[in-house]
């Protein structure tokens, strides 16, 4: 949310659940769907990022839901070191995932922000 609100949008909050996007965003003057992820996970030099849900906060039923690209306009992804990418819902090909940081979505990535903290927990000022 911070990149979009930096880049003159403003930004609005679901009351209560939404599915399909995490919040809204109007972008010079357009209404955007965005579903926002966030990855510490590596592999072969690329940032892992799920994008299915199985089961949410409750046991899982087996039941995988995809992310349906009629339902988000664009997927925004911030991964550990900071780096951050906002690549629109039709060009997303992973079916529970994809890769990030080689070249395939490379003209989607936008500035850094901040590393994640090592934990959940939340920093101390000292």
């Amino acid at each position: 949310m911070q990149w979009l609100a930096f880049a003159g949008a403003k930004i609005a909050v679901p009351v209560g659940h939404t599915p399909d996007w995490d919040f809204i965003a109007d972008f010079h003057g357009a209404l955007i769907r965005v579903q926002a992820k966030t990855s510490r996970s590596r592999r072969n030099d690329r940032w892992e990022v799920t994008t299915c849900t199985r089961g949410g906060n409750q046991s899982w039923n087996r039941v995988v839901k995809h992310l349906d690209p009629r339902c988000y306009d664009y997927l925004f992804v911030t991964v550990a070191d900071g780096r951050r990418w906002f690549i629109p819902a039709r060009r997303i090909d992973g079916g529970t995932g994809v890769l990030l940081g080689g070249p395939k979505y490379a003209m989607y990535e936008v500035e850094p922000g901040p590393p994640m903290p090592l934990s959940d927990a939340p920093e101390l000022a000292v």
